[in-house]
């Protein structure tokens, strides 16, 4: 069976150790990458199944890949995992603000979890959105 690939988009290295150590042991074949613009160009590289994303980053950021992820045709079907300190309303809102300078509709996350994860929760919410259900491999 063939794992599913997930990337990993967080510029701090434990979380990214956290995160791809958890999606490992679950089942699945991780990627990391730490910083939007280089993340941007890993998902299509890779075109993951699942993108798991830091919101606040320096550089490109979080909110300015998951514009290109979802402004992409061969991304935009790709479920996103919004991960950050950052609390949903206010990252709903600067979508709000991109959505008025673009003149377009950006769809909110699939999902928005704030840090720090509880690791049952995150690969519980990655499996419903894979449509895997609660379980996957052999890890938690």
């Amino acid at each position: 069976m063939k794992k599913p690939k997930v990337l990993i988009v967080d510029d701090e290295i434990d979380m990214r150790i956290f995160i791809s150590t958890l999606f490992a042991t679950n089942g699945y074949k991780p990627v990391t990458t730490r910083d939007g613009g280089s993340g941007l160009q890993k998902a299509r590289e890779f075109l993951p199944d699942i993108i798991v994303l830091d919101v606040m980053m320096p550089g490109e950021g979080g909110v300015k890949m998951y514009q290109g992820l979802k402004t992409d045709i061969s991304l935009k079907h790709i479920p996103v995992i919004m991960l950050s300190a950052v609390a949903r309303k206010t990252f709903n809102h600067y979508l709000k603000m991109l959505d008025v300078q673009s003149d377009g509709t950006l769809p909110g996350p699939d999902a928005y979890m704030e840090k720090p994860p509880d690791a049952h929760e995150l690969i519980a919410l990655a499996n419903r959105l894979m449509g895997q259900g609660e379980e996957s491999g052999s890890g938690l």
